[in-house]
This record gives C-alpha cells, sequence and structure tokens, in this order.
C-alpha cells in the first residue's frame, strides 16, 4: 500500500481533507471517519489519520473528485463548531503510528489509548521549569563507569560513532566520542576553540564589515511572517493560532510523509536537554541562513554542523546562557565570517523562530534534514538528531516554545563572556590605528611643504645667491669708484691741472676715461694705445702708474694676465 499525498484545512465548521490519487480508481474507494479517526481507501492507497479534533457524520459531509488532477476533496462536519484543530500542517504526528511486529513490545506507553480518543498525545500543561536540576555530588569508583556514553536525540544512541568512525571523521570534532566523557568533551572543545582563535581575521572582519552589514540587513523568511503575526495578533489572542502563518511546500509535506511517527519516552532532565539542544540547532542554520542570505551552498552543511555543539561535538548543554556562549566563541572562531553582531542577529531570529511556533521550528528543521541528506557523511547526523526532531516537535506544545523564547531574551551575551578578550583586543587596535591616522595626518601636512619648496628652494637659494654676488659686486663696485676718486684727487695739483686743461682741447675722451673710471662708459675698460700716446712728460707716467693699479683693481682675476700685458704695451708706448 502507498500512503498518498494529502493536505487538511480547516473553517469553523469542517474539516476538509485533499487527497491525491492519480492511479487510483474512482469506481473503487472507500472512506471511514469516526471522532478522531479518519481512513481512505482506493487501491493501491491507504491513508490513516488520528485527527487533533473530532468529527462527526450527521448528512452534511461532502466529497468530490478532480479527474485532471486526480485529488479527492472530502469535507468532514466537526463535532463541535468554532473548535480549532491545531497541528493540522503536522503531517506526520496526524498518521497513525507504526504496530509492533512482535508479540508484545518490551516498553509500552501508557496512555496510548486514551490518545486515540482525545487526540494527539500533548505533554502536560504545567509550565516547564527552565533550571535544571541539582543534586549532591557523589564519588563514583572507577568500575562503575560505563565504557560506553551516549549521544543523539535525547541521548538515546550509543557505539553509533565507533562502527562509522571513518565515515564520520569529517563531521565529528571529537575523537572516539563512544568512549568519551561529557566534561572531556567539553574540556577538548574549548582548548580547540582558543587554538583556532586568530585575532587578525577578527579585527579584519571588525573593521572591515561591508560583507558582515549586508548579512545582518537580509531578512529570512521567518521576518515578515513575525512581522504580520505581531502585526494581526492581539493580546488575547491564542499561541496555537500561530500556525496558520506558515505554510508548507510540497516538497516539505513529502518530507514529513516519509518520517514514521513515533513516541520518545524522555524524562524531565533529558526533556531539558532536548529543547536546548533545540536552540543550539536553530542558533546555526540562523547563522547560514544569514551569511549565505538564503542561497545554499557548498559550506552551508559545514555552516549548521560546526557551530553547533549538538551534532559536532555531541555535547548537550544544561542552559541557555551556556548555548549562546558555545555558539558566539564558535561563531568567531570557524566560519568565514566572524563578528559579534553576526552572533546577536542569530539569537534574535531563533527567537523570532520559537514565537512563531512549532510550525516554524519544523520548517527550519525540515530545511537542515534535506541539507544533511544531500551530503554523504553527513546524512548519518540525520538519523542521530534530525529526523527525531522533526517528529517530536509536532507534537510539542507552541506554548512552551514560547516561553523558551522568553527565556532566552532574558539571557544577554556580552563579549567579556566569551573568554576571547575581544574588547582588549578592539582597544589595542583602534590605538594603532588612532596612532596611524595621526602619523598620516602629519605626513600630509609635511609633505606639500616639501615637496613644494625642494624646487622653490633651490630657485630661491639660487635667487639668494645670485643676489649676494649682485650685492657683493656693487659694494666692490662702489668702493672701486672711491679708490679711483681718491687717486684722481691726488693727482689734481696745479701742474697736472694745467696739462688735464691743455689735454681737454684736443682729447676730451681721454680725459673723461681718465676723470671718470668708474661711470658706466668706461668702467673695467683699459685706456687704448691712441690714447695713451697723447700724453706726455711726467704726467704720462703717473697716470700710467694710477691706471695700472685702477685696472687691477677693477678687472677679474682672469683678466689679470691681459691687463698686465696691456699696461706694458703702454709702458712700452
Amino acid at each position: 500500500m502507498l500512503t498518498p499525498a494529502f493536505d487538511l484545512s480547516q473553517d469553523p465548521c469542517f474539516l476538509t481533507v485533499a487527497i491525491r490519487v492519480p492511479y487510483a480508481r474512482v469506481s473503487e474507494f472507500d472512506v471511514y471517519f469516526e471522532g478522531v479517526d479518519f481512513r481512505f481507501y482506493a487501491k493501491p492507497y491507504f491513508l490513516r489519520l488520528t485527527l487533533p479534533g473530532r468529527i462527526v457524520e450527521n448528512g452534511s459531509e461532502q466529497g468530490s473528485y478532480d479527474a485532471d488532477k486526480g485529488i479527492f476533496t472530502i469535507r468532514l462536519p466537526k463535532e463541535t463548531p468554532g473548535q480549532h484543530f491545531e497541528g493540522l500542517n503536522m503531517l506526520t504526528a496526524l498518521l497513525a503510528p507504526r504496530k509492533s511486529r512482535t508479540a508484545k513490545p518490551l516498553v509500552e506507553e501508557i496512555g496510548s489509548s486514551e490518545a486515540s480518543e482525545e487526540g494527539i498525545l500533548e505533554e502536560d500543561d504545567d509550565e516547564f521549569d527552565w533550571e535544571i536540576e541539582q543534586s549532591p555530588y557523589e564519588e563514583v569508583t572507577e568500575s562503575e563507569w560505563n565504557p560506553q556514553y551516549h549521544y543523539g536525540f535525547g541521548n538515546l544512541r550509543s557505539g553509533v560513532f565507533q562502527r562509522l568512525q571513518d565515515e564520520l571523521s569529517d563531521v565529528i570534532d571529537i575523537k572516539d566520542p563512544d568512549s568519551t566523557p561529557a566534561f572531556e568533551r567539553r574540556q577538548k572543545r574549548l582548548a580547540a576553540e582558543l587554538a583556532k582563535f586568530d585575532p587578525d581575521h577578527y579585527l579584519a572582519d571588525f573593521f572591515e564589515d561591508e560583507a558582515i552589514e549586508q548579512a545582518l540587513k537580509y531578512k529570512p523568511w521567518w521576518t515578515d511572517t513575525y512581522s504580520k503575526m505581531m502585526t494581526s495578533l492581539g493580546p488575547t489572542q491564542e499561541q496555537e493560532n500561530h500556525a496558520t502563518y506558515v505554510s508548507f511546500s510540497e516538497d516539505e509535506k513529502y518530507q514529513l510523509r516519509k518520517f514514521v511517527n513515533k513516541s520518545y519516552l524522555l524524562d524531565k532532565k533529558t526533556h531539558h536537554q532536548v529543547y536546548c539542544s533545540l536552540i543550539d540547532i536553530l542558533l546555526a542554520y540562523c547563522y547560514e541562513i544569514r551569511v549565505t542570505k538564503g542561497e545554499k551552498n557548498v559550506k552551508s552543511l559545514w555552516n549548521i554542523y560546526f557551530l553547533e555543539l549538538t551534532t559536532c561535538i555531541s555535547q548537550t548543554c544544561t542552559n541557555t546562557h551556556e548555548i549562546l556562549v558555545s555558539f558566539g566563541r564558535r561563531v568567531l572562531c570557524y566560519p568565514l565570517y566572524r563578528h559579534f553582531k553576526l552572533v546577536l542577529k542569530a539569537c534574535g531570529d531563533t527567537i523570532k523562530i520559537l514565537q512563531l511556533g512549532k510550525s516554524a521550528v519544523l520548517k527550519c528543521l525540515l530545511d537542515i534534514h534535506k541539507i544533511f541528506q544531500e551530503n554523504d557523511p553527513a546524512y548519518i547526523l540525520n538519523d542521530l538528531y534530525i529526523s527525531d526532531y522533526c517528529i517530536w516537535i509536532q507534537k510539542a506544545k507552541s506554548k512552551k516554545l514560547a516561553a523558551l523564547a522568553e527565556v532566552l531574551k532574558k539571557d544577554s551575551l556580552t563579549k567579556a563572556q566569551l573568554g576571547l578578550e575581544l574588547e582588549e583586543l578592539e582597544m589595542a587596535a583602534v590605538l594603532v590605528q588612532e596612532e596611524e591616522s595621526t602619523l598620516k595626518a602629519a605626513c600630509s601636512v609635511s609633505r606639500p611643504q616639501v615637496s613644494c619648496s625642494s624646487p622653490e628652494a633651490s630657485e630661491s637659494e639660487e635667487s639668494a645667491s645670485t643676489s649676494s654676488l649682485v650685492t657683493q659686486d656693487s659694494d666692490s663696485e662702489q668702493e672701486l669708484q672711491e679708490n679711483e676718486s681718491k687717486s684722481i684727487v691726488a693727482l689734481k695739483d696745479p701742474h697736472q691741472e694745467e696739462s688735464i686743461a691743455l689735454l681737454s682741447g684736443g682729447g676730451g675722451g681721454v680725459c673723461r676715461s681718465v676723470a671718470l673710471p668708474g661711470s658706466e662708459g668706461s668702467q673695467g675698460k683699459p685706456l687704448g694705445p691712441s690714447q695713451v700716446s697723447l700724453l706726455s712728460g711726467p704726467l704720462i707716467e703717473e697716470l700710467g702708474e694710477q691706471l695700472k693699479m685702477t685696472v687691477q683693481i677693477s678687472k677679474p682675476e682672469g683678466s689679470v694676465s691681459e691687463n698686465h700685458s696691456i699696461v706694458q704695451d703702454q709702458d712700452s708706448n
């Protein structure tokens, strides 16, 4: 027999069951319903459901068949009109549990017969105590230790990793968990996290956080659903109605139909650990959805199972704060994006999912189950954890999930609680950055002055040297003029004045040349031979000596030899 695809919906007075049977004979089908029991048969399909509420046969029931789509639609009246049937989308829980083929089960669940009449077996309505019970320490001898340690959903498995050590070596961070006690697993985990933490990687994401900001701005599917729920729900509306805001796709419904419905016998301590491990799994899933923006890649599997302790370390936490601390440490040590804001954002997303109820939690678990199922070594983790969670959550109450969300909301997480000295590391990095910015600012102020002054400085130096040379030349010229004037005054005796007066008539040019040796027209020029020939007697000799001294003073060093030869020619003339 094949279990057909089916879907349930409701209105205040009727329950509608849609069953897809494309290869069935329409003329050969049978429908039976009474109380909470519903059965449908159309060869080769058979469906049996345990409904969450009672239905009745009063003549108002209806049925129809769509031949094109191959869908039977059956409307069944409710025994109590206006009653809301909870969990109609929990398809696995609606399927009747398989009966044992042995003579008698070794463990029998008490109260299962009452569940068939009153609906799905629910947990007690008492307020759940999230504080773990404490017991006095009792020393245990080594001989009483159990060499096999348990793990899996509700710590119900053991010896699995020992048989599949080679296959699970890539997905289990702790080697040989079957013989490793819980406290030793925790010590190994903390040591591995400290060795893996990279300050440079953390600071790089802390300062260059463009990709981080994009992940923080991303809105997963539960964001809009949560906003709609908070907008439409009133303060007095029941929490169970939150399931109406979450719908499942056809692939997800197919996954639910493949699960085998069963019950779990968990004590109070184990029940508490199951809820805590659920938070651990949801935190890793929310991180993965944000950093990949809902588009799964090859790192999706790694992001989920390596960030949570439940599947990677096979370690169960006892309180929500321990879960948040362990998740925060692993986010800052292992994945590509390591930022504390992503830890807080994942916590907020987990709170929203829990407040949306078990439908939203189940949708996330189904997505995780699909990711694990598509990877060769990780599919074993579905058998150990995720499949059982998908079955168990369908029988959980949304009120307890909402209470768990409130506990998680009150538990705040700080960087100091992670034990990685993040605040000190950030403060040191900020100080170094400020010093570098100060040095860059100082260099930016000094470099333009140097670059601008380097060519201009050479020009200014050249101009300064030029001006100094000009000043020196002007000073030397002034001194030369003073010396020449003194020499001319010394030559002006009565006899010389008469001779000069006689020469002024026929050789004015020579007189101007002698009387004004420092003028612009004759500065630094020796007397020509034709001019010297006009002079005679003692006056010529005295003037020749004076001119020799004048020429030596006024001309540069390089022209001394030239001036000396000219004076010698003058003397010979």
